[in-house]
């Protein structure tokens, strides 16, 4: 991300996968935030940056035991449900349904239908954008006569880092 005054900006990489430092991520999470009307609470923060050092898909109740790790203390199920779907609505952090995990959004400073990549051995996810397949599923929802409400595309199979192990 380049930066231009105080001001975080968002990444123009069409390649990017997330992989930015700590304090740029989460300092755009802040800024976007505040421009929605919102604020990214401490608790929200501690979820969000859970989900970027887990570097796959995880279940709101690991992130309960890291936070009641963190905080020495019980944390219920209702206030990390309420922090996630928070961090959805803002589009932050987007939900495998297969999975039922959450995983973190690589740009979420645009609104955009995303393809998520799910490796059955490593659990490993990979989020893309990819307009071609939103536009097919657009077109055939309109043949069919079909109100699309969401778009959930999950692709499950063996990710690069496991194939070449043989593990396939």
């Amino acid at each position: 991300m380049e930066h231009s005054g105080t001001e975080p900006q968002p990444c123009t990489d069409p390649n990017c996968r997330g992989q930015h430092p700590p304090a740029e991520r989460v300092a755009l999470a802040v800024s976007l935030c505040a421009a929605r009307g919102n604020k990214l609470t401490t608790l929200r923060r501690d979820v969000l940056e859970l989900l970027w050092e887990s570097g796959r898909p995880t279940g709101a109740y690991a992130l309960i035991e890291a936070l009641e790790l963190k905080y020495s203390r019980p944390v219920g199920p209702p206030t990390v449900y309420r922090a996630l779907e928070f961090l959805m609505s803002q589009r932050l952090v987007s939900k495998i349904e297969s999975r039922n995990a959450y995983v973190p959004c690589v740009h979420p400073e645009r609104q955009h239908d995303c393809l998520f990549f799910i490796c059955n051995i490593c659990g490993a996810s990979t989020e893309l954008e990819d307009p071609r397949v939103v536009q097919v599923l657009a077109e055939d929802a309109a043949t069919l006569g079909y109100r699309v409400d969401r778009r959930v595309v999950e692709v499950e199979g063996a990710c690069s880092n496991c194939v070449p192990t043989g593990a396939v």
